[in-house]
């Protein structure tokens, strides 16, 4: 059985470089859970909370993104959401009830009952940011990330000088679903006897599915970015409860509408996962937000693209 794996990460001397540093610790941010984060840059220069999406750990952030950021003059943060990576584990909280009754609420904008939300979710990004003693960040969410960003944005305002939001949704109700052959995997993990290989192919083929065909990464590197995220931990249960916040949560626009910080939204025209009808309704419920689509892009950010993503965000920032 693989419930939780989590060890020592071993990925530097492939994704860090030698002269950068980084900080690496826990925060605390209350309700008995712990939050894993990495800091790199000048602690004076202008924050950069990269928040990440369902199941993925903080190196889903790749090191050449966060170079590009680090080289325009930010520091750079990036974490594990709960359940995720080397941050709390919940365990013991159960995702109960019927799953296909959830979706069919989620698609109307109807919350459920689940072990926690992405309102939770968000207020561990703020205790992150008061145990790094941020009084206002600049915040960049992609996908689930950024529906915690929206909360985050939209409850805590003045805490936010820009927003960034990347291929994600405000689960408003009749959004266009996901194409079921994108949703086929998550919902499907492999099995818990499964090997290691197993469990690595799994990630690297689910990371091939949502991403866009054009500009398609090669499986080998799909394969070491699988096998980079396993060796540093593997916690299924936390992807199933953290797709329960993403299905439990109902419609976030009650948050989204509140953001008021220069916001930028970034989405993929050939994301299977979060079609480019939910970043134009997140870009029209926030007021002066600057929609930008890439054409070909999927759910992921390929380094083709890094200049035209990285150059949104910066844009957003400037405008702060």
């Amino acid at each position: 059985m693989h419930e939780a794996r989590t060890g020592q990460p071993d990925r530097d001397a492939r994704e860090a470089d030698s002269d950068l540093e980084i900080r690496r610790g826990t925060a605390p941010v209350g309700r008995g859970v712990e939050i894993a984060y990495e800091d790199m840059g000048d602690v004076d220069a202008p924050p950069v909370l990269l928040v990440m999406g369902l199941g993925c750990q903080l190196l889903t952030w790749s090191m050449p993104f966060c170079r590009r950021l680090l080289d325009a003059g930010h520091r750079v943060i990036r974490f594990d959401n709960r359940d995720i990576g080397l941050s709390t584990k919940m365990t013991g909280a159960r995702v109960t009830g019927n799953v296909l009754l959830r979706l069919v609420r989620h698609e109307l904008g109807q919350p459920s009952s689940v072990p926690y939300t992405i309102v939770d979710m968000a207020d561990d990004t703020i205790g992150l940011m008061d145990h790094l003693g941020l009084d206002r960040a600049h915040i960049v969410g992609a996908s689930m990330g950024g529906m915690i960003t929206q909360v985050a944005a939209g409850a805590h305002p003045e805490r936010f000088e820009s927003v960034t939001i990347i291929f994600s949704s405000t689960n408003q109700p009749f959004l266009r679903p996901p194409d079921l052959r994108a949703l086929a995997p998550l919902l499907k993990p492999p099995p818990k006897n499964a090997t290691r290989e197993q469990i690595i192919e799994h990630q690297a083929t689910t990371f091939q599915t949502i991403g866009g065909k054009q500009y398609a990464t090669t499986w080998e590197e799909r394969i070491a970015d699988a096998t980079a995220a396993y060796d540093r931990s593997y916690h299924p249960a936390g992807i199933v409860r953290q797709f329960a916040a993403i299905t439990g949560t109902g419609s976030l626009l009650r948050y989204t509408r509140r953001i008021t910080g220069p916001t930028a939204v970034i989405h993929g025209t050939a994301d299977p996962l979060v079609p480019p009808m939910c970043g134009k309704a997140v870009a029209k419920a926030i007021p002066g937000a600057r929609l930008t689509l890439l054409d070909g892009m999927g759910h992921d950010i390929p380094n083709e693209l890094l200049d035209e993503v990285i150059g949104a965000i910066t844009d957003v920032i400037a405008r702060a």
